[in-house]
């Protein structure tokens, strides 16, 4: 990180178990940085990777990565001028086209983006676009159901990155492509809510390429120690920016050449 750990180990603790209870108890809260404004982006991973070792000890396993607010529309969504990455667990998945419950969510918003599962592993730092395409077996699209925590969805990236950059859900579906065999930079997409038009992209609004994207995520990993292994499903970002749903809803994102992918809500 460009900044270092500030907070102390029970700092770190303290906010947390105050991120954990949130998510699980679907309550909003303050802004992190409310209480300790010179929280640092370091410090922001610090309270990601300890929330992430507690799912993990839970039982919860980790099959990926996300990478958030890597659209300017998104960015500009949020007030935010810096991409974040946050985990993916089983437990976050949904089978396409099923009931997601909302009740256990604040706010709930859906995104469009590409997914790409890796083949080989990837590590950091010098990750390229060009690297993560070699080592990626195929991408395919997906919904993600992004929820913050925080009242009013609103934030700042120090507290969204602890918050696990608001990973709640995510839907893979489609068509299953291998990325050589599509321009990933101008892949359109429109989102549907309830049979109409709610918000239309292209991929390149991913950082130009969505595989910039995954080169981002895995070279903040390297900051972080860690790498990125064959067969972790990573999501690239929203190419719009984020549609909030409610019980009743049903969305239906529709990608050039990767076909379309669906979810429900229920409450």
């Amino acid at each position: 990180m460009s900044t270092s750990i500030t907070l102390s180990r029970e700092d770190v603790v303290r906010l947390t178990e105050r991120v954990e209870g949130a998510q699980k108890r679907a309550v909003a809260i303050p802004k992190l940085t409310e209480e300790y404004p010179g929280m640092t982006l370091a410090d922001s991973y610090a309270v990601q990777n300890e929330l992430r070792q507690r799912y993990l000890a839970q039982g919860h396993r980790l099959v990926g990565w996300k990478a958030g607010l890597t659209s300017k529309a998104k960015m500009r969504q949020m007030g935010v001028d810096v991409p974040s990455i946050g985990f993916l667990t089983d437990r976050m998945a949904r089978p396409e086209n099923s009931a997601i419950t909302l009740s256990d969510l604040v706010h709930p918003r859906v995104e469009c983006e590409v997914a790409f599962v890796m083949k080989a592993d990837l590590k950091g730092p010098g990750c390229t676009s060009a690297d993560v395409l070699a080592a990626t077996g195929y991408v395919l699209p997906a919904i993600e159901i992004i929820d913050s925590r925080f009242h009013g969805f609103k934030f700042d990236l120090e507290s969204v990155v602890a918050d696990n950059s608001s990973s709640a859900r995510f839907v893979g579906g489609g068509r299953a492509r291998y990325a050589d065999d599509l321009d990933l930079r101008t892949l359109g997409v429109v989102l549907e809510k309830n049979g109409e038009i709610a918000a239309m992209g292209a991929s390149a609004a991913v950082l130009g390429h969505p595989a910039e994207a995954i080169a981002m995520l895995v070279n903040i990993l390297a900051e972080l120690g860690e790498s990125l292994p064959a067969g972790s499903f990573v999501m690239s970002g929203g190419i719009t920016e984020a549609i909030p749903v409610k019980a009743g809803d049903h969305v239906i994102a529709r990608f050039q050449e990767l076909g379309s992918v669906g979810a429900r809500f229920v409450a």
